[in-house]
């Protein structure tokens, strides 16, 4: 007698019949309408009465909003692993995660044969099922760029890419009847999916057993295994007549022993009536749910989530991984679960969490930081993961990813008004809105999130014509620290929204923004590359040019420093936003005088081809030493203390980006971004191993600044907060994070300490 805890499901096991396809498909919404979760359909394509089972299913997914989708089960022999893999993956992501598999080995072998596929015997067909979840499973492992190489006796492969890989953990079901079918379900598969017209009820322990043994002898847990029922030759009739021939409480009192008893959670009907799909939905499920749940409770049946041994074994100590709330555990990766490559490190930082939640919505945020806030671990919140800080990552903690929140919505094209979700990525952003003719003033790196830039600050090249990020934001969604879902904007919680504009990782976990787009199409973009071997004659130059240039020009200098016989160079991106080439033109031409110019281009484009292209997953290329802060004028003094630094030969990387303009325009306290009196953000970076002798160079250009960018800085510390946020502003940060967020459940990311 085995209950494994599995929550009940429900479902049906519909006729593919190709004479009236609109009737399998009202039958599969009828399913969807009824409340129960998967509509499945059986796999035989040598059959011509019937459709197709695989167009059938993204047909049915694509016509339903809920439902879970499976074929019961997949003919293996007449759908290769390698496709099955790619196409089970691409519909589970076109379907936000309903897609389920269940394979079978084959059967009717003269029909299949017939087809063009190899005649297996049964043992053949067993082992070339193994090797096909093998590889199925590589292919939807993108933890990894390794090709896939498989040279099996069955399935050979030399060289596949990877991917796509799945919206959701797809399970593995394998329709399985004798010992060593069952065998390997127990070794290799997520579920057993039998059918009562081929097995009898008394024979489900015995094969329950051979399950359960199989698993144990691989190192398994039996309960990551769920067992599933097709429930065939059934009938509602008002009187009982036989084993599932008769009224709905007759039903449920012959299905209850078949989940106490024998393991069974998941029961599909084979069924093609619409009123008796309702019955099972509306009466039997809700009625057999109560049963189950008050026979467990009694019982004290272990439930829940099942992991496997390895994700079990890399657990963290500090994390309640089992008290997760049940929306959540579908949306959670944890080290050794497939994925967890994917999530744990962020642009420049390797990371190790313990365990990484990815919500999709703010009741999910809430649970999420509700969970993590129990934990004696950090929590880290990301949007992008692209900060030089690394901080959206740990070691051993919780990070609260929110990339799943990425919606990007034109709310009304003619004002520019737009909601953008906090993992959004720019580049996207930028995309969308182009399409609408608009543009958001955002970074220069399509692969920012944001609500990293949204917080902070957001200096990019539409800088100087539309001002910071955070100047065109007019109202944002955040959860703060005691789990309220708040909308806040210049009358609602100003304090906060004061705060959210230039310290928000401070204050809660922002969902969303609402900002003013500018109507904007192409813009004219200018690129230069000089010879900058007289460093601070050039940025003197340099700064002169870029102030006296018209409001519409925003230039960034990237600059590298002398070596291999040569002097330093420079790399310059001028963006003017707008189409007037002409106008376009006369505000380039000053730029050539700026020193030697090696090379020079200038080409119309459309705002988000200005943006670096975001990449992937991240990988973590190496946290550097990063010094930031921000330049009134490159004047004399001011151009040879930053040459100095850079003819130093331990700078890797320094750059210039011009801010001012619109800027400057926003009263000093407005945001909890300050600084608006300066025209230029001044970073370097060097390696680690010389972040003492960095850290000297830079005290020497200490003097020629004036405030910081914490977006561009490494350091932390009571010192960097005084420079990123002046006095009068910090001091209200301050009281803010007292009244927001006492307890400091926020201090990963530049943490300001709340007033006493």
């Amino acid at each position: 007698m085995t209950d494994y805890g599995h929550p009940l499901q429900f479902g049906t096991f519909l006729t593919p019949a190709a004479e009236d396809p609109d009737r399998t498909v009202r039958l599969a919404e009828t399913t969807e309408e009824a409340g129960l979760d998967l509509a499945t359909f059986q796999d035989h394509p040598y059959n011509p009465d019937f459709l197709d089972t695989w167009t059938l299913l993204s047909w049915v997914a694509a016509r339903t909003s809920r439902l879970r989708v499976a074929g019961n089960v997949l003919n293996l022999p007449l759908r290769p692993p390698a496709m099955l893999a790619q196409a089970a993956a691409s519909l589970d992501r076109l379907s936000s995660g309903r897609f389920e598999l269940g394979l079978g080995a084959g059967a009717m072998w003269d029909a299949i044969a017939g087809m063009g596929s190899e005649r297996l015997t049964p043992g053949q067909a067993v082992d070339s099922l193994g090797e096909a979840i093998d590889l199925i499973r590589q292919v939807w492992d993108t933890d990894t760029d390794a090709p896939v190489r498989v040279e099996g006796t069955h399935h050979r492969v030399a060289g596949m890419h990877r991917g796509p890989e799945p919206a959701h953990r797809i399970g593995i079901h394998v329709g399985a009847y004798k010992p060593r079918m069952l065998r390997l379900v127990g070794t290799k598969a997520e579920g057993w999916l039998p059918s009562t017209g081929y097995m009898q009820i008394e024979d489900l322990a015995p094969a329950n057993r051979t399950i359960d043994e199989a698993a144990h002898e691989a190192g398994r847990d039996p309960r990551e295994i769920r067992r599933a029922l097709n429930l065939m030759g059934t009938a509602l009739t008002p009187r009982k007549h036989g084993f599932l021939q008769g009224p709905p409480e007759q039903w449920v009192e012959e299905l209850l022993p078949l989940v106490l008893e024998q393991g069974i959670s998941t029961f599909v009907l084979g069924t093609d009536d619409s009123r008796t799909i309702h019955i099972l939905g509306e009466e039997i499920a809700p009625a057999l749910r109560e049963a189950v749940e008050r026979e467990r409770r009694s019982a004290g049946t272990r439930t829940g989530e099942v992991r496997p041994a390895a994700v079990l074994a890399a657990r963290r100590e500090g994390i309640d991984y089992d008290g997760l709330p049940g929306p959540l555990r579908a949306r959670s990766v944890e080290p050794g679960d497939r994925g967890y490559e994917r999530v744990r490190h962020t642009y420049m930082r390797r990371g190790r969490p313990g365990l990484v939640l990815r919500p999709r919505d703010a009741d999910q945020v809430v649970h999420a930081l509700g969970h993590a806030r129990e934990q004696d671990v950090e929590l880290h919140v990301r949007s992008g993961g692209h900060g030089i800080s690394g901080t959206s990552t740990n070691d051993g903690g919780i990070v609260l990813d929110l990339s799943a929140m990425n919606a990007v919505e034109v709310l009304d094209p003619t004002t520019g008004r737009v909601r953008l979700g906090a993992g959004a990525r720019w580049g996207r952003v930028a995309t969308e809105l182009n399409g609408h003719g608009l543009a958001l003033s955002s970074g220069d790196h399509g692969g920012v999130g944001v609500g990293g830039l949204a917080t902070t600050g957001g200096v990019g090249y539409l800088g100087r014509s539309h001002g910071l990020t955070i100047d065109n934001v007019t109202a944002a969604e955040v959860v703060t620290a005691d789990g309220r879902v708040r909308r806040v904007d210049a009358a609602e919680d100003p304090d906060l929204f004061w705060a959210l504009r230039g310290a928000g990782a401070n204050v809660g976990v922002l969902l969303s923004v609402e900002a003013t787009a500018a109507r904007l199409g192409e813009v004219v973009l200018g690129q230069f590359v000089y010879d900058a071997t007289d460093t601070a004659g050039f940025l003197r130059a340099w700064g002169e040019i870029t102030e006296s240039a018209p409001r519409e020009v925003t230039a960034f200098l990237t600059m590298g420093p002398p070596g291999g016989g040569r002097g330093a160079t420079a790399q310059a991106m001028v963006v003017y936003a707008g189409q007037d080439t002409d106008a376009a033109v006369r505000s380039l031409e000053p730029f050539l005088k700026a020193g030697p110019v090696l090379d020079q281009r200038a080409q119309i484009a459309p705002y988000p081809a200005v943006l670096v292209p975001g990449e992937g997953h991240h990988q973590g290329h190496g946290l550097p030493i990063s010094r930031s802060g921000l330049v009134p004028h490159l004047d004399e003094t001011a151009s040879q203390a930053v040459a100095d630094l850079l003819n130093t030969g331990d700078v890797q990387l320094m750059q210039l980006r011009q801010v001012g303009g619109a800027v400057n325009d926003v009263p000093a306290d407005a945001t909890a971004y300050a600084h608006r009196h300066q025209n230029f953000s001044l970073a370097a970076m060097a390696p680690p191993r010389l972040v003492g002798r960095m850290d000297e160079h830079w005290a020497r250009v200490e003097p020629y600044l004036e405030g910081m960018y914490l977006s561009f800085d490494t350091r932390t510390g009571p010192g960097v907060l005084e420079k990123a946020f002046p006095a009068p502003t910090l001091e209200r940060l301050r009281r803010i994070k007292h009244r927001y967020d006492p307890e400091g459940v926020f201090n990963s990311n530049f943490p300001v300490p709340p007033a006493a």
